[in-house]
């Protein structure tokens, strides 16, 4: 029995005496809202599993986002977030965000999950501001010889109709709204950056955008850095990065069954949407 135990005692087991510190990467790429056929969005829905999935693991000591979106939905922005912030604290894990190209608008409120916020020096960061665009086509039909029909019960239902002259009224009521969600996002950062925040909120709240360095000077990141560089300084250099990747069948992808059922017209307006979110960062 002596030899067994000698025996046993010679095995060596470095999995357990010295156990590797884990990072886990949650890829939060696209716009932020409901996915088509053509392109893939970020929304609570398709991200629940995965965001769980993250606080999982052996020796787990943070979790990183690494987050390149022009943003999209507030809704969703803000949902994604909370659910993030909600598991950091119920699993007492911290996060740390990392802006690739671009964390702006809502991309910048999903970094808010994060105790910390890094980008490169030349990513563009902010936006903090609301937009709504659209197209008027009265003239349009005019000139093709169609007259439009509407009929409604609410005087206010045909409000932003695009096939009728602007309406005051509309464009007010739209502006209130706007304010609204903008004071939400606002308070959002103050919430999240609290004595973090270095310029006036003029400025910082004008929706404009900047560079990684800009915004540094701003307080609205707190520094400039990778994920890798980032982490290793925290927790060494022997620190393992494990990335949060969905599986996506080929043929599902390739059909576009992933995404909700939805006519290509519709598919095709929100892939144009996604494509003008990124073109205005020169994406």
């Amino acid at each position: 029995m002596k030899k067994i135990r000698e025996l046993l005692s010679k095995i060596p087991l470095p999995m357990f005496q010295n156990p590797a510190t884990l990072v886990n990467v949650l890829p939060l790429h696209g716009a932020i809202g409901e996915s088509s056929r053509f392109s893939e969005a970020l929304n609570m829905e398709g991200l629940e599993d995965k965001i769980s999935a993250a606080f999982e693991g052996y020796n787990l000591k943070a979790v990183a986002l690494e987050i390149n979106s022009p943003g999209g939905s507030p809704v969703q922005s803000e949902l994604i977030m909370r659910r993030i912030r909600a598991l950091s604290e119920e699993k007492e894990i911290p996060v740390f965000a990392f802006a690739q190209d671009v964390a702006a608008s809502g991309g910048y409120m999903l970094s808010l999950a994060g105790e910390e916020i890094y980008a490169h020096q030349a990513s563009i960061v902010g936006s903090i501001g609301v937009i709504m665009a659209g197209f008027g086509f009265n003239k349009a039909i005019e000139k093709v010889g169609v007259e439009r029909r509407v009929y409604t019960a609410g005087e206010s239902k045909s409000t932003l109709d695009p096939f009728m002259p602007e309406n005051k009224d509309d464009v007010a009521h739209v502006k209130d709204l706007q304010k609204d969600i903008h004071t939400f996002f606002k308070d959002m950062v103050k919430e999240r950056r609290e004595d973090k925040l270095k310029g006036t909120q003029k400025v910082m709240f004008s929706g404009k955008f900047w560079t990684g360095s800009e915004a540094l000077k701003m307080g609205l990141i707190d520094g400039i850095g990778d994920i890798r560089s980032v982490c290793r300084e925290k927790f060494g250099d022997k620190v393992k990065f494990q990335r949060m990747e969905k599986e996506k069948s080929f043929i599902k992808g390739l059909l576009g069954l992933s995404a909700r059922r939805s006519s290509v017209a519709d598919d095709i307006a929100r892939t144009l949407e996604t494509k003008a979110l990124w073109s205005r960062f020169g994406l």
